[in-house]
């Protein structure tokens, strides 16, 4: 039955509704529609932020993979609403700390880790000081810090028994699978072309690459669980059925990155039970500086420049590999276009660099014309396509090595997380973890995904996970060590 309070807040609610839904349209401003939503729901979320903040966790896990990016203006974008959740839990994190210091955990103060990404971040201030334009810094060390708090730090308070952790695995890939499976119903309708692919990730995701990045890590994710799970689990069917909906996604995902990441977490799987990953970035590293030094002698890289009039984007993808193959492919072009800029401009402020998150508004005059393509007046204002270029030009030599030195530790301590662990469990997500950082390895050579909500999420998380794991390596020795 209808009470006379019930017929009263209904009224209010929808005369407000209507208010706003008349002022978007009147204005045509359509996030005004938003803010009924926001009046109704406000209630909940206070209530939910003072006595159930793991619920803003779990729900920011299960919405990384179905945000969207928003534009407000042409100078400010944000990823919503998994951005939103990643401020407003750093808020409370901050609140908290300053109301019960205890409450830090002690783990991540102490971890080896932790102070390298002390140090990093250390340097992230010092080359903000010296950036070309500050505020563009000033907002990219803001954005830092709200994917460093919820995935670096508040790991070790939420994920402390199997359970959570089976439960973290759950709300990354259920959604994902949601999110390949709308895919591929509307890939069906282009015939599962190349050309396709293009049109069919809105709103989840900006392109391809992005897409297969994701679904690419998350399927080490999904055979790690595969693996965990026992064979007489009823759910273990199900979820065999979404590995196979994730692999045949990651080949009509037509991205190559991908594919090369795929692989390469195939060998990093024996890598770390070989205890080869030391020796496979050393053996990157000295093959890296081999290689530049073959191309800068003699001006050998000139070589390599594209022809303007064939260097093109094609429809087709054999065609497109075979243009990948032959150097006339337009995205791999216009990579040594920006690389060549990137090189110029490490030359030009080798200790500080341009300033984090400067890349675009000064490259252009350090590209060498050689390599221009069509596509170089860059109206998407991509970055530089590779990570490890984009740290060394933004945040100086310094800031490389920082990066570096945090980057290849973390690998190699999953490769010492997986060898030292007793519990099956741990070990084998210690693996996951490794074979994802791997992956992502081979993805940011070849673009600038650290940066995005969704790999740089999985990034920041792969280190608060073996920050925990790290944990349950002491907590393991003291109970031998008890005995």
């Amino acid at each position: 039955m209808i009470t006379g309070t019930f017929l009263k807040n209904f009224t209010a609610l929808a005369l407000v509704f209507m208010l706003f839904g008349f002022s978007a349209l009147w204005f045509n401003q359509t996030l005004l529609i938003a803010v009924p939503f926001i009046i109704l729901f406000t209630p909940l979320l206070l209530f939910v932020c003072i006595y159930k903040t793991d619920w803003l966790y779990y729900a920011l896990l299960a919405l990384l993979p179905l945000s969207t990016e928003i534009n407000f203006t042409e100078a400010l974008g944000m990823d919503v609403p998994d951005e939103i959740l990643m401020m407003l839990l750093t808020g409370l994190f901050i609140v908290k700390v300053i109301h019960q210091p205890e409450a830090f955990p002690r783990n991540v103060m102490a971890h080896p880790l932790s102070w390298l990404l002390v140090l990093l971040v250390v340097w992230l201030a010092v080359a903000c000081v010296y950036s070309m334009d500050a505020w563009l810094s000033i907002k990219f060390i803001l954005a830092k810090s709200w994917f460093i708090v919820p995935f670096v730090i508040l790991p070790s308070m939420l994920f402390t028994s199997k359970k959570s952790f089976k439960r973290l695995g759950l709300l990354l890939l259920i959604p994902m699978l949601f999110v390949v499976l709308q895919t591929l119903a509307r890939h069906a309708y282009y015939n599962f072309s190349f050309e396709g692919i293009k049109n069919i990730l809105s709103p989840f995701f900006r392109n391809h690459v992005n897409y297969a990045a994701m679904l690419v890590c998350l399927l080490a994710v999904a055979t790690t669980m595969n693996a965990l799970t026992p064979k007489e689990n009823k759910y273990r069917l199900w979820l065999q059925l979404g590995l196979l909906a994730g692999f045949i996604a990651i080949v009509l995902a037509y991205s190559r990155g991908a594919w090369v990441a795929l692989i390469a977490g195939a060998i990093g799987v024996w890598l770390i039970k070989k205890r080869l990953t030391r020796w496979m970035i050393g053996a990157g590293i000295v093959c890296l500086f081999a290689i530049i030094t073959l191309l800068m002698n003699n001006n050998r890289f000139l070589r390599f420049a594209n022809d303007y009039n064939t260097t093109i984007f094609h429809q087709d993808i054999a065609d497109h590999l075979a243009a990948t193959v032959q150097l006339k492919d337009v995205s791999n072009a216009e990579r040594f276009y920006r690389w060549s800029a990137a090189v110029n401009m490490i030359a030009e402020k080798p200790a500080t660099g341009f300033g984090p998150n400067n890349f675009y508004q000064y490259y252009k005059p350090y590209a060498m014309s050689p390599f221009k393509t069509w596509v170089s007046n860059n109206p998407e204002h991509s970055s530089v396509h590779n990570y490890f270029l984009l740290t060394a030009l933004e945040q100086g030599l310094p800031g490389l090595l920082f990066f570096c030195l945090l980057f290849f530790g973390m690998i190699v301590y999953s490769e010492k997380l997986y060898h030292a662990l007793n519990d099956r469990f741990y070990k084998l997500i210690a693996l996951c973890i490794g074979v994802v950082l791997i992956m992502i390895g081979c993805l940011i050579f070849m673009s600038d995904l650290i940066e995005t909500d969704k790999i740089g999420s999985l990034f920041w998380l792969s280190l608060g996970l073996l920050i925990v794991l790290g944990e349950k390596l002491s907590m393991e020795k003291k109970q031998m060590a008890g005995k």
